[in-house]
This record gives C-alpha cells, structure tokens and sequence, in this order.
C-alpha cells in the first residue's frame, strides 16, 4: 500500500493521470468533453495528456519501473 502524502504516491498519482489522460485524448468523445479547456484547472488534464501522448515510450517505462518497485521492492 503506497501513503498518498509520500514522494513515491505522488509519482504513482502523477503517472496514472498521465496515462488516464493519453487514453482519453484517442476517445473522440471524451476528448470534447474533458480535454477542451486548455487553460484553468482542466488545463492540467490537457497538458497531461500532451505528455503522455508525445512522450509514450518514456512514460510507459517508468510506470513499468514504478510496478516493479512497488510490487517487488517495496
């Protein structure tokens, strides 16, 4: 179990929102919904859906590296 008020929650948090947001952005309907406001506080989801589509390989090693610690090493 990983304490939301750490350093590694917020990492886990951070990286599934990013890849939450990246899924969104190929679903035509969610993309008009949620990921329309580019400025304010869904302006964050956006940009978190940028990174996560441009830069997919990275994130998608990291996550890999962040289950393998969370499941093996923690």
């Amino acid at each position: 179990m990983t304490n939301a008020y750490s350093f590694e929650g917020v990492l886990i948090f951070s990286m599934l929102v990013i890849c939450t947001c990246a899924y969104m952005r190929r679903v035509p309907r969610l993309k008009q919904w949620f990921l329309s406001e580019k400025k304010g506080f869904l302006g964050v989801f956006y940009k978190a859906s940028v990174i996560g589509t441009r830069l997919h390989i990275p994130v998608a090693l990291s996550l890999t590296f962040m289950a393998i610690y969370v499941m093996f090493l923690k």
